[in-house]
């Protein structure tokens, strides 16, 4: 039997695309985004009562990922991109049905231009990203101090970020230039590049879409070095 879900709205996030997005909620604490309301869920009656919680569970579709299928088996990153498990076994974006979930804080709702918005930090999810449900996160229920966490039972080691004088040049002639500074730090230090990259010398380039920047960076472990930022869209 087909069962047809309608997303209830979608994400607006710095993240502009999918590399470098955290690979958890919560690495990235500074990342501030919304949850645009849509169709017919887009009423304040729907989020009644929403404020008496700090976080929310968000359910939302890999919608970048849908067209290219799913393999029975991933390859985490956490394991070095080289063992395969089972995709009931990881949180990989190739999935049959293409269901993600975040928790993340509930920061506000507020209502602009006939839309229904709420407000949500640490955000994970790629710009436009859509989503298609909202549950209160319970703490007795959802929150288990003995649970195992099989190979991610610790987060992720970081790499230190440093940034050249052009690019803190560039931040600091904008008026959310702290903000997108610490943003940028978060995201880079998880080390976005491949898992095979990792550990080897690499001389290359890379650049990620933030906001509304194109920001560039080296790595030469234990650092990250961004290098240039440039604005490319609105």
């Amino acid at each position: 039997m087909n069962h047809a879900i309608t997303p209830v709205g979608f994400i607006r996030s710095p993240f502009r695309e999918k590399f470098a997005v955290p690979r958890q909620p919560g690495l990235a604490p500074s990342a501030i985004a919304s949850i645009v309301l849509d169709g017919d869920a887009n009423n304040e009656d729907t989020l009644r009562g929403i404020e008496q919680f700090s976080h929310l569970w968000v359910l939302f579709l890999f919608d970048q990922n849908l067209e290219q299928g799913w393999s029975p088996t991933v390859r985490p990153p956490r394991l070095g991109g080289n063992e395969r498990i089972g995709v009931f076994a990881s949180r990989a974006t190739f999935r049959p049905n293409g269901i993600g979930m975040s928790v993340v804080p509930l920061k506000g709702v507020r209502k602009e231009a006939g839309k229904v918005i709420v407000d949500i930090g640490s955000c994970d999810l790629v710009d436009g990203t859509p989503v298609v449900d909202i549950k209160p996160y319970i703490p007795y229920s959802d929150s288990i101090t003995d649970a195992v966490g099989g190979y991610a039972s610790e987060a992720p080691a970081t790499l230190s970020v440093q940034f050249a004088e052009a690019p803190l040049a560039f931040l600091a002639r904008d008026k959310d230039g702290s903000n997108k500074k610490q943003v940028i730090e978060e995201v880079l230090a998880q080390d976005p590049r491949p898992a095979y990259k990792k550990g080897k010398a690499d001389p290359k380039e890379y650049a990620v879409h933030l906001f509304n920047l194109n920001v560039k960076f080296t790595v030469e472990e234990p650092s990250i070095t961004v290098t240039a930022i440039e604005t490319f869209g609105d």
